[in-house]
């Protein structure tokens, strides 16, 4: 491999899209291009696009089309499903933890700080995982609720257990939302089969266009509209639908249900060999939450904590010097001088720069051979 050759580690952020799922969408940008709310032909033709997707997504995660709704991405079905609990659900009280993504924890701190809302952290123990014996405490000291506690997170790759906590909230009698944003596309999810009220996918993160995601609804859940201003969307979401996003996404996601076993293995091999290879290299190092544990972890993120090196934002500009990209954390937080709040809520008196790398199929062994090179003379 060219020492000129970039390479890109920063998945969770981003992946690209696939050749195939942007041959799915072109005709919709070219050929096929009426607005399907239009009741000519050439609109009902993209409406029959538009529902043929829907239902694709819906037979993927074991759900009828009813229970799927197209939005923007995973931040806007995020606002959708706990402002809607809120104004519309009855909750009084929201249940989250420090290390879930902004766009669940800062909209749950927006509605408690309106005073519509009740906000209850649960404790995460040193390993990241959420306490659930807490979570339970609090349900039960809680009127109705919505918990809200993502499956996969982006940045230190613990994953919940979404049957435990469905129990916990069946039991309670409460609400319960998981930010599927990272694991959607990289882990099958039954809805039929789940004790979740709400999931998210967003195109993005399994090589699928960006501007595009979905909210899954268990029927017989009530929700309200976050955009209002038009009827589409059975009336949930206004706004001129994004036909060639919707094609984009359910092509995505089923192609990666159709790989997801031989992706999976792939990739924890290619996690599993860095890790080897960090750990020969420096002595000492560590990786965030359970990041290191390539079966029990979102295996396309690795947390790597370097106690020798104080800058970590320099680590990572050095590494983009040599045309490595990879993160401090996520990708919404760039350009701000706060830090990871996960890591901080995890370890607030940690040292040491931490870097997020993660994966996807298009990664080679070559190039972790390269990064392991570059960051043994960075490091050094």
């Amino acid at each position: 491999m060219s020492d000129k050759t970039p390479i890109y580690l920063d998945n969770a952020a981003t992946t690209s899209v696939d050749p195939a799922v942007w041959a799915e969408m072109q005709p919709y940008f070219e050929n096929f291009t009426a607005n399907p709310s239009s009741i000519h032909s050439h609109g009902r033709q993209a409406k029959v696009a538009v529902e043929k997707a829907r239902k694709t997504i819906a037979t993927l995660l074991g759900a009828s089309p009813s229970e799927i709704f197209f939005t923007s991405g995973g931040t806007e079905a995020d606002n959708t499903v706990l402002q809607s609990a809120v104004l519309h659900g009855g909750c009084k009280v929201i249940i989250t933890s420090p290390l879930e993504h902004h766009a669940v924890l800062h909209t749950a701190e927006a509605w408690a700080k309106l005073g519509l809302a009740e906000l209850k952290l649960v404790r995460v123990n040193p390993d990241g995982a959420i306490d659930l014996a807490h979570l339970e405490e609090l349900l039960a000291s809680s009127d109705k609720a919505i918990v809200s506690l993502m499956h996969g997170n982006n940045e230190i790759g613990n994953l919940l257990d979404l049957n435990a906590v469905g129990d916990l909230c069946e039991q309670y009698g409460a609400l319960f939302h998981s930010d599927t944003v990272q694991t959607m596309g990289h882990y099958k999810h039954d809805a039929s089969a789940l004790k979740v009220h709400f999931m998210v996918g967003a195109a993005h993160k399994f090589h699928g266009p960006k501007g595009i995601g979905f909210l899954y609804a268990k029927a017989g859940t009530k929700f309200s509209p976050l955009m209002h201003g038009g009827a589409q969307e059975r009336n949930q979401r206004g706004g001129t639908e994004n036909v060639y996003g919707m094609i984009g996404i359910a092509k995505a996601l089923e192609m990666a249900y159709s790989a997801m076993d031989e992706h999976a293995t792939y990739i924890k091999g290619l996690k599993a060999y860095f890790i080897e290879g960090l750990q020969k290299q420096f002595p000492g190092i560590s990786f965030n939450g359970a990041s290191g544990d390539v079966e029990n972890s979102l295996y396309t993120v690795l947390n790597v904590r370097f106690p020798s090196v104080a800058d970590g934002d320099m680590l990572l500009f050095q590494l983009d010097i040599e045309k490595i990209s990879a993160s401090g954390g996520s990708a919404c937080s760039s350009g701000t001088s706060v830090g990871s709040h996960v890591l901080s809520a995890l370890n607030p008196t940690a040292t040491g720069a931490a870097v997020r790398f993660s994966f996807s199929k298009n990664n080679t062994r070559a190039e972790i051979d390269r990064v392991l090179e570059v960051l043994k003379k960075i490091v050094a």
